[in-house]
């Protein structure tokens, strides 16, 4: 108990000396451009009232949250299909390696042009930049699988999708798992800058147009939420990968037991 205790304290010893930093040194400053943040905080409450929170957060929370859905579908598909056969993955690999090298932003006129602006093209550029950190990491967690245990089950007549079920997949999720953490950094940064290029609600268009008019709370007030709104993001996705890897864990503690 102590030692999670203090686990927990220095995960968050950071941060918290971080915003301490930020409040102190910021907190004699008159620049209009880099308020205190102490005003920041104050009119944080102000800006995002309920009707803000529908026209910008909700909408940009149901994108990420769709797009993020829809690249773990596709990602772990796609990975375990190039996972399982070499030559799949010799003939596809390098037109992923091409498709994960080019910038979002390059392809967003494309989609507008053919998707239009709002929420379908935002989602579908989510959910392809946010595909490719986890088709690599399923692809190289199902290639890791212990090649004993999947012939030993293949002795005891398992099926193709029992081996896939109950040993390929297991043994990838540590990797699965660390793709979804890099596919939602990724997933987020895509939401700010399709809001910003192709809709007229959202985050970041709303970030933008208070930049363009020079509404400084405003800007500092979405520049927060838009922290806090990954901070969670990524916090979630940690609480899901401790449930789902709990047995991981407890593998890999009573290993090293032994």
């Amino acid at each position: 108990m102590t030692g999670k205790l203090t686990r927990g304290f220095l995960a968050l010893a950071l941060p918290i000396a971080l915003a301490a930093t930020w409040w102190l040194a910021s907190a004699g400053s008159t620049n209009p451009y880099y308020p205190p943040l102490s005003e920041i905080v104050r009119n944080f409450g102000d800006v995002w009232t309920s009707d803000q929170l529908r026209t910008h957060l909700l909408p940009s929370l149901a994108s990420l949250i769709l797009g993020l859905a829809l690249a773990a579908v596709f990602g772990v598909a796609g990975g375990i299909a190039m996972g399982y056969s070499e030559r799949l993955r010799r003939d596809v690999r390098p037109t992923i390696e091409f498709l994960r090298a080019t910038p979002v932003v390059a392809l967003i006129p494309i989609a507008l042009v053919l998707l239009g602006p709002g929420t379908q093209m935002e989602v579908t550029m989510i959910a392809f930049a946010a595909t490719w950190p986890i088709v690599v990491a399923t692809t190289d967690g199902v290639r890791a699988a212990d090649e004993v245990m999947l012939d030993t089950v293949r002795v005891f007549g398992i099926t193709a999708r029992g081996r896939l079920l109950r040993v390929a997949l297991p043994s990838a999720l540590p990797q699965v798992m660390g793709g979804v953490r890099i596919a939602v950094a990724v997933a987020v940064a895509t939401m700010l800058v399709t809001n910003m290029v192709g809709s007229s609600a959202g985050l970041g268009y709303f970030v933008i147009s208070a930049q363009q008019s020079f509404n400084l709370k405003e800007t500092w007030a979405g520049l927060l939420l838009i922290g806090i709104v990954g901070c969670g993001t990524t916090f979630v996705v940690a609480v899901a990968e401790r449930l789902v890897l709990r047995w991981h864990r407890l593998w890999r503690a009573k290993e090293v037991e032994t």
